[in-house]
């Protein structure tokens, strides 16, 4: 066997289970090898019968004393008992539906045994333990390493097949630069590969886990700044002046920008005006002005004779933009118009001609506008709303649709700048830190069930007062599996209590007309209270929304929780989030904690980091950051600081990775990004 063969070629690997790894992404020798188990069980210790602890994973050793079947062979559920002995005590093993395990428990002879005992009626029990006789070459003592499956393979199987296969770790070549080994002490890579699957000592996984972690950030780092790099070596983009004047457009706004508005304008200017094409997202919480800044951008590429579009997640968001685009524009001769899968065939054939002749300055649309028939005259900005909604390249799509266009991202989801350089590598970073002068700060009031019939209260008195409110839950629907409340529950139970009041329903599994006809009814003040599930965490800004009461907070992560909180508080009107909690743990009572003690969604992005890493937060994959196997972005953030300084002198002496020393890491780069990445020959 060697590194680069099939899977196949180990033993007890037929068509079924190279089927089954490869949904693992195991395809040869290599990639079983860098299949890296996610933790450890310390088997070195036996414990004795009687000294073992209860509810915890144990060792124990003990000889058979008997077996028990049950008498009627046809009653399946009926359990199988065999009593082990030790020195100390005896412990009862009991197995259900396993007749068949019967035969390899012999009385007399001494078996090895890990798994849970438990006290039943002053008995001690193991239900279905891990068993081998003792002395065996598969013995279940030792460091075992325990692997992220899939269904159909079992640790016993990977196991056996990591060993199977190990032989061949002595033939991974160190590939690193050898300064880079030396100054940062690294182990070799067989060495780490073959102490990360099966090591002797805690001290052996340190070593092979650094290892592992640095090679595989040093493969992401390099291939996010190759992209950046390619994207600013690109050849010239598209050069907007700073002789073109936005005053016009600064003399219409009924306010002042924030200093961190005019911030981030006079770094979007500077960009626009540049050889290189902009590439920028620009980060701020709910609320602080972000659509300005975006729309004085329009406003300049427009005025310079450019085209501009904006692509938002949703039909109701991109009319949101459509309503506000056409309000600060249109007096200023610029033409704005809305592209969307809803837009009639007949509108549509005109739109696009129009565009095409370059008829209209500013597009506004959902997806539908990076279909292949929509074809812009002179495209000099794109601009995505929301972009973690969107998937890995529809940005790019949308950029191909001119000559190298300046890119504006905008996203109201904080994301902690050393997660955001790695997500959005291949951006400029900006941030609005700023709120809009006259913005009260949204109270957080932590609730439990017991004043639900309060809470309720607040809300129809806050309606008296001419204000409108948010319900929100974490179910449509009633769910016998969670105790937990349903959008359509809380619908019926508010209408019924309070019956004057204009009660409506939107939640997830709605025909997308239908949500946006009630959204919209509620943004045209026709609803009172809204009951929804979490499709309004991002979509409609509704000033005289003053109330956001979300039941069950503690099934939210923090960031959907402040975006949920951001709905509110969107105008001088005092405005509050009122959390009801239904059962409190450890996680969400410092979660709750945090969420009414701040309302910096940076500071909160950040602890929600720390409470559930980042896969949970964002999905890699519709950020089109590649899957990771050991390096964790939060825990390893120090190792991530440390090869960003190898990567970049990497580059800068080898821009294009084409020196024989850096082959294995171009072949990584380019396994790793996949489509996303076309390295140069």
């Amino acid at each position: 066997m060697e590194l680069k063969s099939p899977v196949s070629g180990v033993k007890g690997i037929g068509p079924k289970k190279t089927e089954l790894l490869s949904r693992l992404k195991i395809h040869t020798i290599e990639d079983l090898l860098y299949f890296f188990p996610r933790k450890y069980e310390d088997r070195t210790r036996v414990w004795t019968i009687m000294e073992a602890p209860f509810d915890r994973d144990v060792l124990i050793c003990g000889r058979v004393v008997s077996k028990k079947l049950p008498g009627n062979p046809y009653l399946k559920k009926a359990p199988m008992r065999v009593v082990v002995e030790d020195n100390t005590g005896a412990v009862e093993l009991v197995f259900f539906n396993a007749r068949y395990i019967a035969g390899q428990f012999q009385v007399g002879e001494e078996y090895t045994l890990f798994g849970k005992i438990t006290l039943n009626k002053g008995k001690r029990q193991m239900a279905h333990p891990e068993f081998h006789r003792t002395g065996e070459k598969d013995d279940v003592r030792g460091i075992l390493p325990v692997y992220p499956l899939t269904e159909g393979v079992s640790q016993h199987q990977m196991r056996s097949w990591q060993a199977a296969a190990l032989p061949c770790a002595k033939d991974i070549e160190e590939w690193l630069p050898n300064h880079v080994v030396m100054t940062r002490h690294l182990c070799s890579p067989s060495y780490a590969v073959e102490n990360i699957h099966f090591p002797q000592d805690a001290r052996r996984v340190k070593e092979s886990r650094y290892r592992l972690v640095f090679e595989e950030l040093l493969v992401l780092q390099t291939g996010l700044f190759y992209i950046k790099k390619g994207r600013s070596s690109q050849s010239e983009g598209i050069i907007i002046p700073k002789t073109v004047s936005v005053q016009p457009f600064l003399d219409r706004l009924p306010f002042q920008l924030t200093e961190g508005q005019k911030k981030v304008w006079k770094e979007i200017e500077a960009d626009l005006a540049a050889h290189k094409p902009m590439n920028r997202l620009v980060q701020g919480d709910v609320g602080s002005g972000k659509t300005a800044v975006a729309e004085i951008a329009l406003f300049k590429a427009a005025k310079a004779g450019f085209q501009g579009v904006m692509m938002a997640p949703t039909e109701l968001l991109a009319k949101q933009h459509l309503a506000s685009l056409r309000r600060d524009l249109t007096p200023l001769g610029l033409r704005v118009e809305m592209l969307s899968s809803s837009t009639k065939a007949k509108e549509r054939r005109q739109l696009l001609s129009a565009l095409e002749q370059g008829e209209i300055h500013v597009l506004v649309g959902t997806h539908a506008i990076i279909q292949p028939d929509v074809k812009f005259h002179k495209l000099g900005l794109v601009i995505t709303d929301e972009q973690h909604r969107f998937g890995v390249n529809q940005r790019a799509l949308l950029t191909e649709k001119g000559q190298n266009p300046n890119v504006l991202v905008m996203t109201a989801t904080p994301i902690p700048r050393t997660l955001a350089v790695i997500l959005f590598g291949d951006l400029d970073i900006s941030v609005i830190n700023t709120m809009p002068a006259g913005r009260k700060p949204v109270k957080t009031h932590l609730r439990y069930n017991d004043s639900r019939g309060k809470v309720y209260d607040f809300v129809a008195s806050q309606v008296a007062e001419g204000r409108q409110c948010y319900v929100v839950a974490p179910l449509i629907e009633e769910s016998e599996a969670l105790d937990c409340r349903s959008a359509e529950e809380l619908f019926e139970e508010i209408s019924a209590k309070y019956p004057k009041l204009r009660v409506a329903l939107v939640h997830g599994a709605m025909k997308q007309q239908e949500k946006d006809s009630v959204m919209e009814r509620f943004a045209a003040g026709g609803i009172d209270i809204l009951v929804s599930t979490v499709v309004i965490e991002v979509g409609i800004d509704v000033a005289n929304a003053t109330v956001m009461v979300i039941e069950n907070c503690e099934r939210f992560g923090l960031a959907q929780l402040h975006q949920l909180r951001g709905r509110v508080g969107r105008s001088s009107l005092q405005s509050h989030c009122i959390l009801i909690c239904g059962k409190e743990s450890e996680v969400s009572a410092k979660r709750n904690e945090i969420m009414v003690n701040s309302s910096d969604g940076f500071t909160i992005a950040e602890e929600d980091l720390k409470l559930r890493g980042p896969g949970e937060i964002f999905g890699t994959r519709q950020h089109g950051l590649p899957e990771l196997n050991i390096a964790d972005l939060v825990k390893h953030v120090d190792v991530l600081e440390e090869v960003k300084e190898v990567a970049l002198d990497i580059l800068e002496e080898d821009p294009y990775l084409r020196d024989g020393e850096n082959q294995v890491l171009r072949d990584r780069v380019q396994k790793m990004f996949g489509e996303n990445i076309q390295l140069q020959l």
